[in-house]
């Protein structure tokens, strides 16, 4: 059974830093795509940061600077330390696995967490 985990969202105020885990389990980690997006009220849902299974990454610019993804493929865990965080950061954030391309841009799979609230108040 597929399983991406969030945690470590919460209230907090402007300027301060939060660390988002996801920790997966029924696919194979360490060959996934990983990532975070988020949703804010009445807006579509955003890519964050991506980090690939050979390590790379790549952020909204939006976040470049303030947000680190990482992952320990020992733990199946993706990471995302955010700092300096704004009202704006407000959202609830999902982490996603996307498996190895098939044939063309198809991926083998493509997984979604249940999301965690991030609040951040001005």
């Amino acid at each position: 059974q597929v399983r991406l985990v969030e945690s470590g969202g919460g209230l907090v105020q402007a300027g301060g830093s939060l660390r988002l885990s996801c920790a997966a389990s029924g696919f194979t980690f360490s060959i996934s795509d990983m990532g975070w997006y988020r949703q804010a009220p009445g807006k579509q849902r955003e890519v964050v940061a991506i980090i690939t299974s050979s390590g790379s990454t790549n952020y909204a610019d939006s976040v470049k600077g303030r947000f680190t993804i990482s992952r320990d493929n020992a733990k199946n865990t993706v990471y995302l330390q955010m700092n300096s965080l704004k009202p704006e950061d407000t959202a609830v954030y999902y982490c996603n696995a996307k498996g190895p391309y098939l044939l063309g841009q198809r991926r083998s799979y493509d997984y979604w967490g249940q999301g965690t609230q991030v609040t951040v108040s001005s």
